[in-house]
């Protein structure tokens, strides 16, 4: 997560209810409502919540815990006037026996607060009337709201399946759940999630899909022992905007938000969100430990360095410095840091290294070496229109060794990333510098830059954002300081392979699964879930390096990186010579996972 400075402020616009709960045949009295259960999951998530809704007065006692968790603002109106359901759950299915909107659908446009900009993100429960949530999400955007979110509901689909889709289009993220979105977008018609917009679907025991653009990426489902559903998604979404707007991405919030979701139905209610305990971000499986010694042995070595140390990106293969097309340089290059490997018998096999510009390259350095040759003589190749066209002989042309050789793996995989990117920055109207200058003008610019990225084709499909934790870097590293991060603000890990093996190596996990070790051992093909397994649980281990160590996210990187010298991958370490030596769990037969994937690689592999 990149860290903020402050809670994320967050005002939901939406109602409580008072309502009956039938669970197995036995009634219930609970408070309810789309803007209670989002506002408190909100909070119990870490933001600074308000709810805008209709305020009962007096409060009745049902509603006093939740008056405590988040601030309660709106017309006052008696009791009476509160909305109510009654809600019946039996042999999976959840039927509405009665249904009284009462005073949240009579709020108006002058209830609403005259300014939203103090608020990070704006959330809009249905209201009971989409025409009267349409209005509402013109005025906060009117009213100089940054972010919109909103859900709907079933019954309002049935009303105007079009209407919905307006709101979709109004909102930067929106919310329904499987079944909604059957209604909205019918078996032949395409799911429409434009580029720069974000849309989720819960779909219960099959986990949810979260829409970046028209990018879907599918999120495994919680398995727990349902007690009452009711809730579930509004507590998915309030988590989930939370998540955003702490400054996390979409996907990675939406996996934190599934874990509470998951809690609140084993409870009756929304109990479950009153608890004040953090919610406990599932460590990537039960069979690869963080091994919590070794990261505080691991972090006691960085924090013996004498200062923190940052590579600077300036080198015979990178653009010279004050090039003119150096920011958009890399934008392009690093978003194609992935692959630098062949296989063979279902094996990894060897990584690229070929002669290119007169130099013996190794991965990164060989690809960026390959569009340095581009910069002065075909300049236009950077711009975004080129990056769409290209097709695959471009490709082959651009790696070409000095032999004439094609010798870079998985060409296909570099060409798609390179066209997702083009394609999404024209539909987005952005271009490198555009996106510096508008996360600069940010009170908080990493955070800001990294959320800009996860709209950008080969930038957003990473929930762990690699790549664009690394762009960041390098913008911030290089002499001419093209990106200042905020106070605060921190990297999120840089999760490459070598930083995998070298976490395997040192003992920073413990595999348990012996099938999956073997593998790793013998530097077999694994699973996608299996190296996503490794990847996440590294990710977790060295997100606490740095406040461990007292040291930046780039010391940590750095160190990481320069693995590759000090544990190579293809001949045997030379432990006593290795700075990790005291620590070390030794254990050298281990190797990162070999998948391939367009999210991670190698960056500072240079070969000399």
């Amino acid at each position: 997560m990149t860290k903020m400075s402050k809670s994320a402020k967050i005002i939901v616009i939406g109602g409580s209810s008072l309502d009956t709960l039938t669970v197995n045949g036995i009634d219930y009295s609970s408070p309810g409502g789309a803007g209670l259960y989002t506002a408190l999951a909100a909070a119990k998530s870490g933001a600074d919540v308000t709810l805008f809704a209709p305020v009962p007065s007096p409060l009745p006692a049902a509603l006093l815990e939740f008056s405590t968790h988040v601030k309660w603002i709106g017309p006052r109106v008696n009791p009476s006037e509160l909305p109510s359901f009654h809600i019946v759950h039996a042999n999976g299915e959840t039927q509405y026996k009665r249904s009284f909107f009462g005073a949240e659908g009579a709020m108006v446009a002058d209830d609403l607060p005259d300014d939203f900009s103090e608020y990070d993100l704006v959330h809009i429960v249905p209201l009971g009337n989409t025409i009267k949530q349409l209005e509402f999400i013109n005025i906060c955007r009117q009213r100089k709201a940054k972010l919109i979110s909103a859900g709907t509901g079933k019954p309002l689909i049935k009303q105007g399946p079009e209407l919905i889709k307006e709101v979709i289009a109004a909102t930067s993220i929106f919310f329904m759940n499987e079944e909604e979105e059957s209604a909205v977008f019918p078996n032949d018609t395409e799911i429409e999630v434009a580029t720069g917009k974000h849309m989720f679907v819960t779909k219960g025991k099959n986990g949810a899909s979260v829409f970046l653009g028209k990018y879907e990426y599918q999120l495994d489902p919680q398995k727990v022992k349902v007690q009452d559903p009711t809730g579930a998604g509004d507590a998915f979404c309030g988590a989930t905007i939370a998540g955003i707007a702490h400054g996390e991405h979409p996907v990675k919030a939406a996996m934190t938000a599934s874990v509470l979701a998951s809690e609140v139905i084993t409870g009756v209610g929304p109990e479950k969100l009153y608890i004040k305990s953090k919610i406990t971000e599932k460590q990537s499986d039960d069979n690869v430990f963080i091994n919590h010694d070794q990261v505080q042995q691991t972090a006691k070595l960085i924090s013996g360095f004498g200062s923190d140390s940052h590579y600077n990106f300036i080198d015979n293969t990178l653009p010279l410095l004050n090039h003119p097309l150096t920011v958009e340089y890399f934008f392009v290059t690093i978003l194609q840091q992935f692959s630098f490997w062949s296989s063979r018998g279902e094996r990894y096999h060897l990584p690229l290294i070929s002669n290119i510009g007169g130099n013996r390259l190794k991965g990164a350095f060989y690809l960026f070496m390959a569009y340095k040759q581009k910069l002065d003589v075909e300049p236009e190749f950077f711009l975004a229109e080129r990056q769409a066209s290209l097709s695959l002989d471009d490709m082959r042309e651009l790696f070409l060794s000095d032999e004439k050789e094609d010798v870079m793996p998985a060409l296909e995989l570099h060409l798609d990333a390179a066209k997702r990117y083009g394609k999404t920055m024209l539909e987005l109207g952005w271009t490198p510098k555009s996106i510096l200058t508008s996360a600069s003008k940010s009170s908080s610019p990493l955070a800001t830059l990294l959320s800009m990225l996860d709209h950008v084709g080969g930038y957003r499909e990473d929930p762990l954002r690699k790549k664009s934790a690394l762009l960041a870097m390098v913008l911030n590293n290089r002499p001419e300081k093209y990106f200042e991060f905020g106070n605060m603000e921190s990297l999120p890990p840089i999760v490459d392979y070598h930083c995998m093996r070298s976490n395997l190596r040192m003992g920073l996990l413990d595999v348990k699964d012996e099938q999956l070790r073997k593998k790793l051992e013998n530097r077999e093909l694994v699973t996608e879930n299996e190296e996503w397994k490794i990847r996440f649980a590294v990710y977790q281990a060295v997100e606490k390096l740095p406040e461990l160590s007292a040291r930046t996210m780039a010391t940590v990187d750095e160190y990481f990186f320069f693995s590759r010298k000090r544990c190579p991958e293809m001949s045997d370490p030379d432990c006593s010579s290795c700075s990790a030596d005291p620590v070390c769990a030794h254990r050298k037969e281990l190797f990162q996972p070999v998948f391939r994937t367009d999210y991670w690689a190698s960056l500072k592999t240079h070969f000399n």
